[in-house]
């Protein structure tokens, strides 16, 4: 009848509505502040998160039939030899117990397993319908209507979301490492998905325009650092005790980069699909499970220290290190930026520069407990490793000039790429030894002289402005032998990646902020920033013009008109000079030069030939076109804001406004990063807006706004991630060698409720008082309240009933530690903070 399906459909709703409030109370997406619209936003990039990346099922806790179901689609024969001890566990346990239990078994593979599994679901794929490879489905069902527990996700969506994730699930994200590391490979690189059933790859397509293999850019460093950055932070003592640990595992993705000479020949075809190795990963799987995907040699899979994990992206990236150029971008597929696609061939990351130093960074006090030792790693790792310590070392005088000349950066370049070729080859024909004892002393060597290299390469990339250089071009010297590098105009990218470095300071990041501000990113409409600055397009018969000085340029030109043969280049009917129009890049052009040639044509040789295609590249500059962000309006195109990127921003400058915090910098210095990152705030999203300037409904994440309208493609934006990071430190807390700490330095005043409120929370608690002057979230599910005070102190409420109070602003170990593991011990915290001025 109708009422009863009006009813049933009420009851849906609201049914549903409990669901989503429990998922995003689960991952703390609840908040009272007087700045209401803030706290609804924080809700919706909670929600928008969870739908990306996936939601812990049960807190802390592992269900051990899932655990079971796993480890048995991963690898049978592990699964049969441990079955007795997986079907003892406890049908639901603290995560760290059940790491304990099947630890005891001294299998590495059962470990490795259990350390990688992560009970995830309500995860999906990348949600863009236009994407051919990106069709997915929720799945949280069962064929018998119990609850799945799966994820699945393109390499970059997954691993930026769980770093948010973790802010609410601190206890998984040594397994998020895990499952990173076990699934790069050996050549330093990652297949582009991966799932709960294990990792997929690209396979060829004939006839398929967007059938295509390729291996992604910087997204092995920068995703890593940061999960690698917040196992420190939360758990001090948990990397260091894997480092040594061989239970880590290669991808064994059938890709082929190519040899450096043949990179240098042509950059556009690179990888290579090797169909024997494909096959036989393929059959491997179908005997053993998903691990048969990985890494094999002829005593089974090739197991691998952490450390040689850490190691090996870190060699990848210096192979295709272009001295004051950037990462050299040879792999077939883009940086984390799509709008940069077209760039992959010629171009010079700078933006992968920075991340390799903030990498880089991050090592050697990762490493130092191991000084003077001798750690584990596959023979072939150390040789390539020893290559590139001795070719830094060998360069040392020519890269520490003034400038680096155009002849000694393509001698650098060869010196540590042809290393990198030859593993490869080796890689590629006969796998890896099995793992020797090799000294740390020189690797440390190694990132010492690795890390001054890149930073004297990033400080080179600094513009006339003040900012810096995000994409640059390599440019072959001829006949002379070297390589030159081009610089592409300003972008955002480039900015945020050197605010990320640890080689820029925080005074010098109020001048990059404020170079930022007066520069042409700026869009004053939307109070932020340009992804690219906005130019004028030529219009179509404008294009393709060639200018009469090129017949001197090029005297084959001349002499083709004489001869009246119009098939490279041609005059139209206003006499311009044109190309010919089926020569739509410099590969038919290239052909029909040399088909003239077999003709006999007099004059094509090859420095004919050359000089023609340095015409044609003068005409349309190809090299230098970067895709959308050069041709279209939308998405990541010219006159686009993309909020991703500026909530990136926001986040390098939160990053160096605590750095001048911690260091006690001066005042101006502190309230002038502040009130930079407080505007970058204001201007990112509509909640300051209102739905009239803001073009659409105010209080959720968009992808990007447009010149010629409002915010497009709401929701599903990797936005919300870097804007949950934001989030909490602008309430305040931060960890830091696994203790919970107060900086109020970011923390507005306005935020304090004006009269008593509550904050509403799920189950028996039901809600919380918050007292007029404070605000309240939740971090792990445990209620902070927030509020002024002219001395810093700290009150816990236990569950016992106890109330513990400190001064200071560190909450203790074992609160911490509650807090993190969600035990529930801590019931609610009272932080009373002087705030800034």
């Amino acid at each position: 009848r109708p009422d009863a399906l009006a009813a049933a459909v009420e009851a849906d709703v609201a049914a549903g509505a409990a669901r989503l409030r429990a998922l995003v109370a689960a991952t703390d997406g609840l908040q009272r502040s007087a700045d209401g619209e803030a706290a609804a936003h924080h809700t919706a990039n909670v929600l928008f998160n969870d739908l990306r990346g996936g939601l812990f099922a049960h807190g802390h806790d592992v269900p051990a039939a899932d655990l079971a179901a796993f480890v048995a689609r991963s690898n049978r024969e592990v699964h049969r030899r441990h079955a007795t001890l997986l079907a003892a566990l406890p049908a639901l346990a603290p995560r760290q117990e059940v790491l304990a239990r099947l630890a005891t078994a001294g299998d590495p593979d059962l470990e490795r397993l259990a350390l990688e599994y992560l009970p995830l679901t309500f995860s999906r794929r990348h949600g863009d319908p236009s994407r051919p490879w990106n069709s997915f489905d929720i799945q949280v069902r069962d064929d018998r209507g119990g609850q799945r527990l799966a994820y699945q996700g393109n390499w970059r969506d997954l691993f930026q979301n769980w770093e948010a994730l973790s802010l609410s699930h601190p206890e998984f994200v040594e397994g998020m490492i895990a499952r990173f590391v076990d699934a790069s490979t050996a050549d330093g690189h990652n297949p582009y998905r991966i799932s709960s059933d294990g990792i997929d790859w690209e396979v060829p397509e004939p006839g398929r325009a967007w059938s295509a293999i390729g291996y992604w850019g910087d997204h092995q460093l920068v995703y890593l650092v940061r999960l690698l950055e917040r196992s420190r932070d939360l758990h001090p003592e948990r990397l260091p005790a894997l480092l040594e640990r061989p239970i880590f595992t290669y991808a064994d993705v059938p890709y082929a980069l190519a040899p450096l000479r043949q990179l240098l020949a042509d950059p556009h075809r690179t990888i290579a699909f090797d169909e024997v190795r494909h096959r036989r990963a393929l059959e491997r799987a179908g005997r053993m499970g998903a691990d048969g995907r990985l890494l094999h040699g002829p005593g089974g899979l090739h197991r691998v220290t952490l450390l040689e994990k850490l190691l090996v992206p870190a060699l990848a990236k210096l192979a295709a290190l272009v001295p004051e150029g950037g990462v050299w971008m040879n792999t077939g597929r883009p940086e984390w930026n799509d709008a940069n696609n077209a760039l992959v061939g010629w171009g010079l990351s700078v933006v992968t520069l920075c991340h390799l130093e903030r990498y880089l960074a991050f090592l050697p006090p990762l490493l130092a407990p191991l000084r003077g030792r001798a750690v584990l790693l596959s023979p072939e790792v150390a040789a390539w490793a020893e290559a590139t310590r001795a070719a830094l070392a060998r360069f040392e005088g020519a890269l520490s000039g003034p400038a680096v000349s155009d002849a000694d950066r393509l001698a650098v370049m060869e010196a540590l790429g042809e290393p990198a070729s030859g593993y490869r080859a080796g890689l590629y024909r006969d796998g890896l030894s099995a793992p020797a004892p090799a000294p740390l002393a020189p690797l440390l060597e190694l990132v010492e002289r690795a890390t001054a290299v890149v930073r004297r390469s990033i400080a080179a990339n600094r513009r006339p402005d003040g900012l810096f250089h995000a994409y640059n071009l390599l440019a072959p010297r001829s006949p002379a032998p070297g390589v030159g590098v081009e610089r592409l105009p300003v972008m955002l990218e480039g900015q945020v990646a050197a605010l990320g470095t640890r080689l820029v300071e925080p005074a010098e990041a109020g001048r990059i902020l404020d170079a930022l501000r007066a520069s042409p990113l700026w869009r004053e409409d939307q109070r932020s920033y340009l992804l690219y600055p906005d130019r004028d397009l030529p219009r179509f018969l404008e294009k393709n013009v060639v200018p009469e000085a090129a017949l001197a340029a090029a005297p084959l030109l001349r002499r083709l008109l004489e001869r009246g043969d119009n098939r490279i280049v041609a005059r139209d009917a206003e006499g311009r000079l044109r190309f010919d129009a089926a020569l739509h890049h410099a590969g038919p052009c290239r052909e029909a030069l040399l088909a003239l040639r077999a003709e006999g044509v007099p004059g094509v040789d090859d420095a004919a030939v050359a000089q023609v295609l340095g015409v044609y590249e003068q005409v349309f500059h190809h090299r230098a076109f970067t895709g959308r962000s050069g041709s279209m309006f939308a998405y990541e195109g010219l006159g686009s804001v993309y909020w991703h990127m500026v909530a990136k921003l926001l986040v390098a400058v939160q990053e160096q406004a605590l750095r001048a915090a911690a260091a006690g910098a001066p005042a101006a210095l502190q309230r002038h990063l502040r009130d930079h990152a407080l505007a970058i705030r204001d201007g990112l999203g509509g909640v300051r807006k209102g739905p009239g300037g803001w073009g659409a409904f105010p209080l959720d994440p968009y992808s990007h706004t447009p010149a010629h309208g409002g915010a497009r493609q709401p929701g599903m934006t990797g936005q919300v991630k870097e804007e949950l990071l934001a989030r909490l430190v602008e309430l305040g807390v931060l960890v830091r060698q696994g203790r919970i700490v107060f900086q109020a330095a970011l923390v507005r005043r306005a935020e304090l409720l004006a009269a008593p409120g509550r904050l509403e929370l799920p189950g028996a608690a039901a809600s919380i008082e918050v007292p007029a002057g404070a605000l309240a979230f939740t971090l792990c599910q445990v209620p902070i309240v927030v509020q002024e005070a002219a001395a810093p102190r700290l009150q816990v409420t236990w569950r016992d009933g106890r109330i513990t109070e400190a001064a200071g602003t560190r909450l203790d170990a074992a609160a911490s530690a509650a807090v993190l593991g969600r035990t529930g011990e801590v019931q609610r915290i009272d932080a009373h903070l002087p705030l800034p001025a």
